[in-house]
């Protein structure tokens, strides 16, 4: 890229919110200020009240919307329609970027992107969205909730159609988003930082009691009380850490109880960035039983850490974990195969070490710069006007 480029990002969720697109997002905009160009941001205010952001040298400018607290949802917090659209407006007049990126088609996506194509500003949309990952937030009724994932898919279509270019995080989210919406996009992964991840003083096992470890939110798509279940097959020692929190803590919390393993499961709710990076470190096994993971930030981290990964087989996380190299895979639902393949990585620190190694060169590809690189030219490519999006004929009946 010639020039530093001034970047708009709108986002609907951003820190201190904690989940993989908010943690995308912010390393997405502090990287681009890394490399010298001048990134604002526009999401919805962590406290209720708008705020204008502070400038600084390197450092994204966060301009925060006026936001309420989501029902049922202690931590999160979105805008009004109205509001978030008049807002974004307001902000991308007042920034006049060379290019606007969107990760959401929610209030503030939506809006930015509606003003941002209006007005002639290249513009790129990424898709975190998934739609289990908001039937439960939304209270949908299981009855509805296919009819309901179908709406959100065409919604979706709707507002992204509008963008130069669309990106998702990997090949099958790609595959996935044409075949939901119609659109189509390039895969660009979210990146970690392998520097945070890369050196482990420790090997697999090697304290008294192997650990399982997993690491996201604690609702019903990340199925949490099927590794709980599972755990109780598994033979000791051996113990099951679950860092994050979520509607769901205090029913697994119970449901542990009720089982027999309050000893052995301990649930550490949120942590900061080193003590993440240290659980990594101290596991054996890292588990990922979700059944809606477009790439699964947390699963790379531990790839990087140099831990073997077992995962539901299930949307992109077969993209990561390759049985019998880095981790194992399992049928979604499956508790007794869950259990299985735990115990086989907890009795083998042979194949730990093995499988570990190869996660860890296999995460060497996502890799947070070579994330900006391709940012940097899709960005490059929008001001050229030679990636506008093709959307085929059949996304206003999109199954």
């Amino acid at each position: 890229m010639n020039r530093p480029l001034r970047v708009l990002i709108g986002a609907d969720t951003y820190p201190p919110d904690i989940n993989g697109a908010a943690r995308f997002t912010a390393r997405l905009a502090a990287g681009l200020a890394r490399r010298g160009h001048e990134v604002h941001v526009v999401a919805p205010s962590d406290a209720g009240a708008a705020s204008s952001p502070v400038q600084g040298d390197g450092v994204p400018a966060v301009h925060r919307l006026r936001s309420y607290r989501v029902p049922g949802q202690d931590r999160f917090r979105a805008c009004l329609p109205g509001p978030a659209a008049a807002g974004a407006q307001r902000v991308l007049r007042a920034v006049r970027p060379d290019v606007v990126h969107v990760q959401s088609h929610f209030q503030v996506g939506r809006g930015l992107l509606a003003a941002a194509s209006g007005a002639g500003y290249p513009t790129v949309a990424t898709n975190h969205f998934m739609p289990e990952n908001m039937l439960e937030h939304a209270r949908v009724p299981d009855v509805l909730a296919d009819r309901v994932s179908r709406w959100a898919w065409r919604d979706l279509a709707r507002v992204y159609a509008n963008a130069d270019a669309v990106t998702a995080p990997t090949p099958r989210a790609v595959e996935l988003l044409g075949a939901r919406t119609g659109l189509s996009g390039h895969a660009v992964s979210c990146g970690i930082d392998l520097s945070r991840f890369g050196a482990c003083d420790a090997e697999p096992g090697s304290e008294p009691e192997p650990t399982v470890l997993f690491v996201g939110r604690l609702e019903r798509e990340k199925r949490v009380d099927e590794l709980i279940r599972a755990f109780t097959l598994v033979p000791g020692p051996a113990r099951l850490e679950i860092i994050g929190d979520g509607t769901r803590r205090a029913g697994w919390s119970a449901l542990a109880r009720d089982l027999g393993q309050a000893g052995r499961v301990r649930f550490r709710g949120a942590v900061d960035d080193d003590a993440l990076a240290a659980a990594y470190r101290r596991c054996s096994v890292f588990c990922m039983p979700g059944i809606a993971e477009l790439q699964s930030l947390v699963t790379l981290e531990a790839m990087a850490a140099g831990r073997p990964v077992v995962a539901a087989d299930a949307v992109a996380l077969p993209h990561l974990v390759h049985p019998g190299r880095n981790g194992l895979l399992y049928g979604p639902g499956d508790v007794a195969g869950l259990a299985a393949a735990l115990t086989a990585l907890l009795r083998d620190p042979t194949a730990r070490a093995r499988m570990g190694a190869a996660g860890r060169e296999a995460a060497a590809a996502h890799d947070l710069d070579a994330t900006l690189d391709a940012f940097e030219d899709v960005y490059a490519d929008v001001r050229r006007g030679s990636a506008r999006v093709r959307v085929s004929r059949r996304v206003a009946g999109v199954v």
